[in-house]
């Protein structure tokens, strides 16, 4: 029901907004508006998409939880889908989710709706030493090819050589 809502509600609020402020402004300021915020908003999720990755790469190599950094990459990601669309809602959105104390606060509320049953770094249990035993036998066949055979024939196009 939500997605319904998404895809009926944004459409109309945008068309709403497009409205208001071409209405205000005028053709050429409001395509103006919309192509910057376009440029402007690449060129921050590029930026906060760099400290994003820095910070996940961090969490490997110090081996702590990655949720968060993951999350914050992901919504920068949502975020600069956003910015790209045309629009002026949807540009809001995409600009709070760059603001870092915004996503913070989408990721507790997000955090205090996913329930995660397990989560672990690396092996949770030990390798118990290879046994060779018969189950590690594999029968089969074999022929020797020529590697300096070559065809005498042109391909034909229904064969690979």
């Amino acid at each position: 029901m939500w997605l319904f809502l998404a895809f009926v509600g944004v459409p109309l609020i945008e068309i709403a907004l497009f409205i208001q402020v071409g209405g205000a402004l005028g053709l050429a300021p409001t395509l103006l508006v919309v192509v910057l915020t376009a440029i402007l908003g690449t060129y921050l999720v590029r930026n906060q998409g760099r400290i994003a990755l820095g910070n996940l790469q961090r969490s490997f190599s110090e081996l702590n939880d990655p949720t968060e950094p993951l999350a914050h990459g992901a919504m920068i990601l949502f975020s600069g889908a956003l910015l790209l669309t045309p629009g002026f809602f949807t540009d809001a959105v995409g600009f709070a989710l760059l603001v870092p104390p915004v996503r913070e606060a989408v990721f507790r509320f997000l955090r205090g709706r996913v329930q995660v049953r397990s989560f672990s770094m690396g092996s949770t249990h030990r390798a118990e030493p290879h046994r060779s035993g018969p189950e590690d036998v594999i029968d089969g066949e074999f022929v020797e090819v020529d590697p300096e055979k070559r065809p005498t024939h042109r391909p034909s196009g229904w064969t690979k050589h």
